[in-house]
């Protein structure tokens, strides 16, 4: 069952094509990702589909609502953290949750129920009384995550949702949007983290407005019309210059103190790599094919 579809979405601003007919389609129960550099487009397709633009061209529905001409209908069963912060920072982190219930038509004992339960989720509740301009910004994220599920909607929009929090924090994050789906609630998440994106079951890759590749993150690696080679020596920075300019290498690139090639999908002559680093005077080297990261993936995609 979709819970979200579009097809040709297209968002102009002025001459700039934001949005450029993007179509894809996101199940039930779905963590779906839409990944992507800053400026590609992914907060401007959230908005459309939270019903907070409006398309220029296109098509689509969120839970079973057209998101050009039922947006009130979309924002009462949808979940939505935006990019930026935006809860009242001079009330407590309790009020906003009442604030935000009541918005909803929430009843008294079901806010009071909704509040427990979120405080529980996103563990919060130490901070229940604190004004939210002194909040950590790791607990304002979980605040506005907190925020988002108070009417426990079906369909939930995270655009960036671990924008500038630790590594720890995000991980927690995580942890807690894979149990809102295994609730069966449907999670479309912007990111530009390629470690995020191995989280979802599926990611649609955008530059420039344009989704540029749509599969698993498994399907994306898998897909990829190339063979990915890793090479460790102790010389990778001279390794690097002499590979980026030889002419069966169509790129490398550092990762740490190791190297990525990338080479044509038939290419298997290692040897060769091996015989071009010795005439440099690197012995050391050793080469071993790998199954390409996000990272190579997303940078092939977009050449």
């Amino acid at each position: 069952m979709e819970t979200v579809k579009v097809l040709n979405l297209t968002k102009r601003f002025g001459h700039f094509r934001a949005v450029d007919s993007v179509s894809f389609s996101v199940a039930k129960g779905e963590i779906f990702g839409l990944l992507g550099p800053n400026g590609a487009g992914k907060s401007t397709t959230i908005k459309m589909l939270c019903g907070l633009l409006q398309p220029d061209e296109g098509q689509g529905t969120v839970g079973g609502f057209d998101i050009t001409h039922n947006q009130w209908e979309i924002k009462r069963i949808i979940g939505y953290m935006s990019q930026k912060f935006s809860l009242y920072e001079d009330l407590t982190v309790e009020e906003n949750l009442e604030f935000y219930g009541t918005i909803y038509g929430l009843s008294k004992i079901r806010l009071m129920q909704r509040m427990n339960f979120i405080f529980q989720l996103v563990n919060i509740k130490d901070y229940k009384d604190s004004l939210v301009k002194h909040l950590p910004l790791g607990i304002k994220q979980r605040l506005a995550l907190g925020q988002a599920l108070i009417h426990d909607p079906h369909i939930l929009f995270l655009d960036e949702p671990t924008s500038g929090v630790d590594p720890l924090m995000r991980r927690i994050f995580w942890d807690e949007i894979y149990a809102l789906a295994k609730e069966g609630k449907t999670v479309f998440v912007t990111t530009h983290y390629m470690d995020e994106a191995e989280h979802c079951n599926r990611i649609a890759l955008i530059i420039a407005g344009k989704i540029i590749a749509l599969d698993t993150p498994q399907g994306l690696k898998e897909k990829l019309p190339y063979t990915i080679v890793k090479i460790v020596t102790d010389s990778y920075l001279t390794a690097y210059n002499i590979l980026n300019n030889a002419h069966f290498v169509i790129e490398a690139a550092l990762f740490g103190t190791d190297l990525h090639v990338v080479l044509e999908k038939q290419f298997k002559n290692f040897s060769l790599i091996k015989k071009l680093l010795q005439s440099h005077n690197i012995h050391d080297a050793t080469i071993e094919t790998i199954l390409p990261t996000l990272e190579d993936v997303f940078v092939m995609s977009a050449r």
